[in-house]
């Protein structure tokens, strides 16, 4: 598998290529970009976020507990007090960074439900309806989030198989096919709750009437 300097580099530069590719299109503004290419690099660590003793792992949950701490703010700071809002801060913090985490070493694997298609469409959409509802961001923006995380989390799948391949001595290792899987085949009942989730969010997720920009953006990219 692919270290995670691999994994960061792969996901910064490729996602800076189609960031810079969607503002020479007029897809989206270049003030825009930093954030889009951060998310891409976030979604370029999020299929190792299960190996919960690594740094990079306690890295990335430091992150998304920041995140997490921004998106409830920006939905609730017009409903509570500035008190409230602190409390509420520390609160959603300690959860992201301590309880999940705790929570994934205890109940996941490495390279299981994370470490696949489906997986990637969770986080997607997840990221999309969170843009739209708590950062108060319009449909095509919320969609383009989505996106360059989604983006940024097949790269990173894509790395974890081509590093699979021993082409020194023409064979596959081991760990072939684990990376790159449409679902977690070895646990079924959580493969179901995300792909509910998953259904939830989409059902959930901006009228894709909004996406034409942006699947026309992702289409161009492919012809490029």
């Amino acid at each position: 598998m692919a270290n995670f300097n691999v994994h960061l580099s792969g996901a910064a530069s490729s996602s800076s290529v189609v960031a810079v590719l969607g503002v020479n299109a007029n897809v989206m503004d270049f003030s825009h970009a930093p954030w889009l290419i951060f998310l891409g690099i976030v979604g370029g660590m999020l299929p190792d976020v299960d190996a919960v003793n690594s740094k990079p792992v306690r890295l990335l949950f430091n992150i998304l507990a920041l995140l997490s701490v921004t998106a409830v703010l920006s939905a609730l700071k017009s409903y509570v007090t500035s008190y409230q809002l602190l409390v509420l801060a520390a609160g959603i913090y300690w959860l992201t960074r301590y309880l999940v985490l705790a929570s994934l070493a205890r109940f996941t694997v490495h390279r299981g439900i994370f470490h696949s298609v489906l997986a990637l469409l969770f986080f997607s959409l997840l990221i999309v309806c969170v843009s739209n509802y708590a950062f108060k961001q319009n449909a095509v923006y919320a969609w383009l989030n989505g996106f360059f995380l989604g983006f940024g989390f097949l790269v990173h799948l894509l790395l974890d198989e081509m590093y699979s391949v021993d082409l020194s001595n023409r064979r596959m290792k081991k760990s072939f096919g684990t990376a790159l899987k449409l679902f977690n085949y070895k646990n079924l009942p959580s493969s179901a709750l995300m792909a509910l989730l998953t259904i939830f969010f989409y059902w959930a997720t901006p009228s894709l009437s909004s996406l034409s920009a942006v699947a026309q953006y992702g289409f161009g990219f492919l012809l490029f």
